[in-house]
This record gives C-alpha cells, structure tokens and sequence, in this order.
C-alpha cells in the first residue's frame, strides 16, 4: 500500500459515522487528509485533535510539512505551495473548475460528484474522492447549523450545475418520451436551488456557475429569470455572458457562464475578452491514433443515408466529417456512440473519432492528466467537462477583484 492508501486504513473506521448518504467513507478521509495537509477545515462535525491523534498513534504523523509533501508527492495535480483563497467545487465532474482554480493558488475544501466514473477520475488526479449526492447535505433534514458544519467556509463556490434538462438536446429528448425539462425535472433541474441553499447558509464571496448556452432562452426565458432572481435575492450580483471557448482550444464550445459577487463588496465584474484568432482542430490531434476509433463500414454507411434523409426532409443530425483547418463542433456526453458531431477524415479509410486524449486537449487538460482506460466513461467525462482555458481566464479577472 502507497502513503496515502495506509491512512485510509487507519481513518476509514473513524470517518464512518460522519459519512452522509449517498457518499463512501473514503471520500470523508480523502477531506480529512488534505485538512490536514493544506490547512482547510475538517468536513463534519468531528474534532480535528480525534483525528491527528490517530495517525500520530498510528506512526503517520510527525510535522505537519513531512505529511504535506508525502501527501503531495501521491498526487498527480495537487494545490500551490501558497494558496490564497478557498473554494469548494460542486458537480465536479473531472475537475474542471478545480484545475483552472488551483492554477491561481486556490484550495479546495470541499468536492461532490454523483458519477462514479467521473469520481474515480477525480481521485486519480486530485487525490481526492468527492462525496456523492450533494442533496444529502441539502436535504431538508439538514439544519442550517449542521450544513455549515458539513461544509467548510470558501470564498468563492464553483459549479456547472446538471444542463441535460435546460440543453437543447435534453429538452428534445424529454420531450420526446414525455418526460419534464427544465426546473420541472426532479432529478436534475432542481440541483440549482441546491447551489442556493448552500449560498444561504455559507455566504461565500462569490458564485462561479456555468450551463448550457439554451439556459438563457430555455421556457421562454423563464428559467433564467428564476435563476437570476434567486441569486440577486440572496443578496448577489447577477453577471452572465455566452462565451465561445474557440479562441482558447479548438472547439466550438458556447456556454453560460455567471460570476455573481457579494453585494457588500461592491464590485462591478465585467468578464474578460475572449477575442482572437480561432484554433483549428488539427493543432490537437495525435500523429498516430489507434486504429480502434476507426468507425464501422456499417456505421459510415448508416450516417451517409441518415445524413441524406434528414437534408432531403429538412430535420435531424447530419454527419458529415469535419475541417481539421477548423474548430470542431461541441464535443458532447454521447460522442463515444457514433462520433456522429466530429469526424476525422483518413485517406484510404473511414473517418475516426477522437481518441480519448484529443477530447481531452479539446477540453484543455495537460497530456498528463490521468483519463480513463475504457473509452465510453472517458469520452463521456470530456464531453460533460467545461473547457479549462476559459474557465482560467474567468477565475483570473475573478480574482483580481477579489484582490
């Protein structure tokens, strides 16, 4: 067993009383260990002293700098040597947020992630497994008082909030078999008000948030304005611009993204230009990819007559392969299905996919970033990622504020 892998075994007795529903003990150790390592505040109601007692009795802990840089060296992106500021990031898929923060010396205290997957590829990277499902500490069972103990103080809160029901794609596709959108899905379209209950009650200095481009026009804008109301009337700013991600990686990415500071700091944030020239998706993809994400005769074939179909009657996908001169189209969750959005033309064969670690480029992770070795979650995980370039251009005009 590595360093880390033995303090689980010494904490996961203990970490088990305070682990709420939906979440694995180890992720309230994973929160106890980089407490204890970075100076962030211990997740639950539990006494910080209970917990260095046992790794001292253990024979884990002699300085507090000898346990950082062992914790540090087991892992792939860990936080500044200096952090200035604390956030907690929700909904955090890979991770995302949480690297384009720790790039301006932020410290994590606190993640949520639903999707096991995605979890595991947080723990690869970050050392760290979030807890589960972020309405366990929501719920109305949950005090205030016990919320604010269940999650650490932050100065900025981060999170691209579940947008499968407010995205065009996810509006059609409910519709479709009946089912509600928007605010009226129950599993996913309420998380938002989530964000709010944990606003209420913590009071951090700002709220980070992205969706869907259809957020805005989503029910004739009435979901916007519910969105935008419930901030301001937790006494924030409501800033929100549609960005495309095309000038900081080679895909066109468009989100929405909403920077919402504290009314008593009195701050007037503008979003930051994102002019430029746009990337062309060849700057991105391998010299030699594996002959694996060639597509089917079958499945070529198959998007050639739907593509004509759907031009001949007006409606439906196309499939055509893509510029490499230019952007891509919007890497998506279901990509790994047919690749149908992007393309790669190959002389002499059908076209390809991406491979894993181009979507993940797309995206802006470093080559060293850890994905998944099965294709399906990997493609998945990107497709569901924001795009780290430009959430690090927001981060930084936020923290010049702040500043």
């Amino acid at each position: 067993m590595n360093f880390f892998e033995q303090i689980e075994a010494v904490l996961l007795p203990l970490a088990t009383q305070y682990t709420p529903e939906g979440s694995e003990p180890k992720a309230v150790v994973h929160q106890w260990i980089h407490a204890i390592a970075n100076g962030g505040d211990f997740v639950g109601v539990v006494d910080g002293t209970l917990i260095l007692d046992h790794l001292r009795n253990s024979g884990f802990f002699d300085t507090k700098e000898q346990f950082k840089r062992k914790i540090i060296n087991q892992i792939n992106f860990p936080p500044s040597n200096s952090t200035t500021f604390k956030f907690i990031d929700l909904f955090a898929g890979i991770g995302g947020f949480r690297l384009a923060l720790q790039k301006f010396s932020g410290l994590c205290v606190f993640s949520s992630e639903w999707d096991r997957s995605a979890q595991q590829t947080y723990l690869n990277n970050y050392g760290e497994l979030p807890f589960g499902d972020i309405t366990a500490f929501t719920s109305e069972t949950i005090s205030d008082e016990k919320l604010d103990q269940l999650i650490p103080d932050h100065e900025i809160l981060a999170g691209g909030f579940p947008c499968q029901p407010f995205s065009h794609a996810g509006v059609s596709a409910r519709n479709s078999v009946g089912k509600e959108h928007g605010f009226k899905c129950n599993t996913q379209g309420t998380l938002f008000f989530d964000i709010m209950r944990i606003a209420s009650v913590k009071r951090p200095k700002v709220l980070f948030l992205e969706n869907v481009r259809n957020i805005e026009r989503h029910d004739e804008g009435r979901t916007f304005s519910i969105i935008k109301q419930s901030i301001e009337d937790l006494g924030y700013d409501f800033r929100h611009a549609i960005i495309n991600a095309s000038t900081l990686v080679p895909q066109r990415r468009v989100r929405c993204y909403m920077v919402c500071f504290r009314k008593d700091l009195n701050i007037d944030f503008v979003f930051p230009s994102f002019d430029g020239d746009i990337l062309p998706l060849s700057s991105i993809l391998e010299e030699n990819p594996s002959s694996s994400c060639t597509i089917s005769d079958k499945l070529w074939l198959g998007h050639i007559n739907r593509t004509k179909r759907n031009l001949e009657r007006g409606t439906g996908f196309t499939a055509f392969t893509a510029d490499i001169k230019k952007p891509s189209n919007t890497l998506v969750a279901r990509y790994g299905k047919d690749g149908k959005e992007c393309l790669i033309p190959q002389e002499g064969a059908n076209p390809r996919l991406l491979t894993p670690r181009e979507c993940a480029r797309l995206q802006g992770y470093p080559d060293n970033f850890i994905i998944p070795k099965a294709k399906t979650p990997a493609y998945k995980q990107f497709g569901n990622s924001v795009a780290v370039p430009v959430v690090a251009r927001i981060s930084e005009a936020i923290l010049k504020e702040l500043k």
